[in-house]
């Protein structure tokens, strides 16, 4: 098989099929949703090829035949029939006003009508969409086809300025109020956006969409499979490793096939090494200041446990951190359990690349001090490759004297409980290493496992002035927290560790080797 283009940052489906790019085929999915119904909503993080699908949506229903040749919507089509399509996106820019919002929609609206040589007469967004809607009708004598990307970009620029991000979320909401009242003019309407905003707050008026963002049979919608890497990118898999492919950057998943996020993919194949690519195109300062607002304790991280309810509660004046993290592609689904008429889900990192730098950047926040926190981490993974504990006693009193005292003194999580095994915890998994945050075994839970260098290391922490009487080491032992892991041959550290929150340090450092 040839190679082809690498279509990194193509977001132009005529493009990527004109000029042999490589391409991954959702036209299926595409033809199995027309098939079913009419209005549908996708939630997505970024760089998931959400504008991609959107353009693809767009060519097919103006029947451009000659772009679909050879995939798979192809023999079914009926090419006769040319749909008109409106297209809305806020994905460029960032919208700073309600009369910049009003404005861009404006341009956009105009871009239509000189596509589809119609005329509004309508001064306002929300009544021009509804006109243009029903003059591409008339014009065409078929119903429209409304596709919207990027459809929450605008409130989530300005979720730190809430009054603007109301203002916002309300004139989009009047918006797309319209489409619905159209709706006999409108053959099929598709919406994709990060966030999942309440049906109440912003598609109260669009209350017959249908949200297929953790659908089981869309779960491969958007993104990469295994199976796309083996056939159509076995070209570009020469000299790489699957298994470490797969463990940095597969994982997401909406109760479905599990994929890849297609941008990571791309650049590794250009760029031939392991690196955290999606993680490195965002800019999460806003996400970790909530996580520092609200005290969240790290190694919950990899193990959250939310619900239906909570993972659609985002909103303006009210976004949980479980949705944000799930939402903007920092968690995914781990496990489903259905409680009666209920689901509980278990969320996790997705991968090693979110693993890792998520808690790079969560650890350097929590020690105030990121260029001593980038220089200990090197100082650690020396100690992890060596196989020695005993160097690791010093190198926590390095880590935790690296706190500025005016920084712990003025910043509310310094205070939380769980604040030092979070600089830990943080600390250690920016490494990219195999960790489990409370591991189960048949006599609780070990506060954290690592594996590395065919070796085990179990972690329990407590607080000296929390929990005066009895050594964390000693609950490790009583406990038999090793038994999980003796059969598997490999040397087992066992490490208890004290911290004195009035000492701001380790005051008990203990442990012990079991071959």
């Amino acid at each position: 098989m040839p190679r082809r283009k690498l279509p990194i940052g193509i977001q132009t489906f005529a493009k990527m099929r004109e000029e042999d790019y490589y391409y991954v085929d959702k036209t299926g999915f595409i033809a199995r949703l027309i098939d079913e119904g009419s209005f549908y909503f996708l939630s997505r993080p970024r760089r998931f090829g959400k504008s991609l699908l959107i353009d693809t949506i767009g060519e097919l229903f103006a029947g451009n035949e000659p772009l679909f040749r050879g995939l798979a919507i192809h023999p079914d089509w009926d090419w006769s029939v040319r749909y008109p399509v409106i297209r809305l996106s806020f994905g460029g820019g960032v919208v700073r006003s309600r009369a910049r919002l009003d404005t861009k929609i404006g341009e956009q609206l105009r871009l239509n009508m000189a596509r589809l040589d119609v005329e509004c007469t309508e001064p306002e967004p929300e009544a021009c969409l509804a006109e243009l809607i029903g003059l591409a009708r008339q014009k065409s004598g078929q119903r429209a086809v409304v596709l919207v990307d990027e459809y929450d970009k605008p409130i989530l620029d300005n979720l730190t300025r809430p009054e603007l991000a109301r203002e916002l979320r309300d004139g989009l909401r009047n918006l797309y109020s319209v489409i619905k009242d159209r709706e006999a003019d409108v053959r099929f309407v598709f919406i994709t956006g990060v966030s999942k905003f309440s049906r109440v707050s912003l598609f109260s008026g669009l209350n017959n969409l249908n949200d297929i963002t953790v659908d089981a049979p869309y779960s491969a919608l958007c993104g990469y499979t295994e199976t796309d890497l083996d056939t159509v990118f076995a070209p570009e898999l020469r000299d790489l490793d699957r298994a470490e492919i797969r463990q940095w950057y597969n994982g997401y998943n909406w109760l479905g096939d599990a994929v890849y996020n297609p941008f990571d993919l791309l650049l590794l194949f250009q760029k031939r090494e392991l690196r955290s690519f999606w993680f490195e195109t965002g800019s999460p300062t806003g996400l970790i200041d909530l996580l520092m607002q609200r005290g969240i304790f790290t190694p919950d991280l990899s193990q959250t446990i939310a619900d239906d309810e909570l993972l659609s509660s985002f909103d303006v004046d009210h976004i949980a951190t479980e949705a944000l993290l799930w939402q903007t592609g920092y968690l995914t689904f781990a496990e489903v359990q259905r409680i009666g008429a209920r689901a509980r889900y278990r969320l996790t990192f997705p991968n090693l690349e979110v693993q890792s730098a998520l808690n790079d950047v969560l650890a350097k926040a929590l020690m105030g001090n990121a260029s001593q926190a980038s220089r200990l981490s090197g100082q650690l993974y020396d100690i992890l490759q060596a196989g020695d504990p005993e160097p690791l006693r010093e190198h926590l009193h390095s880590l935790f004297a690296a706190i500025p005292h005016h920084w712990h003194d003025n910043t509310p999580i310094a205070h939380y409980e769980g604040y030092w095994a979070s600089v830990f915890y943080s600390h250690l998994a920016a490494l990219g290493l195999e960790l489990i945050a409370e591991d189960i075994t048949h006599h609780g839970r070990i506060d954290l496992t690592l594996k590395f260098n065919h070796q085990i290391w179990l972690f329990e922490f407590k607080v000296a002035e929390r929990s005066p009487t009895g050594s964390a080491l000693q609950q490790i032992k009583d406990k038999g927290y090793a038994d999980k892991y003796r059969a598997l041959g490999q040397p087992i550290f066992l490490i208890g560790i004290a911290f004195s929150e009035q000492q701001r340090q380790i005051q008990d450092f203990e442990f012990e080797r079991l071959d």
